[in-house]
């Protein structure tokens, strides 16, 4: 059985804030993948009972060094 090479670095309200960590990330050379229900993603996002909700992954090889970035980013909030 293969191993997972991706693993959840986040979970956020919002496609905005999703797509923001993403390009802070990949700013820095840190492939991101985001997943979020469609239902949550459409022209009027819903964001009750966390349709809302938007999962981060990361390699599991960039993991840490993405963790210690997120960490920095929510510090400066």
């Amino acid at each position: 059985m293969e191993e997972l090479s991706w693993e959840m670095l986040d979970e956020v309200n919002g496609r905005l804030e999703a797509e923001l960590i993403e390009s802070m990330l990949n700013a820095r050379g840190i492939k991101v993948e985001l997943f979020q229900e469609a239902v949550g993603h459409t022209a009027f996002p819903v964001t009750v009972d966390g349709l809302g909700r938007v999962q981060i992954f990361v390699p599991k090889e960039q993991a840490q060094e993405a963790q210690r970035i997120l960490k920095e980013y929510h510090e400066k909030e």
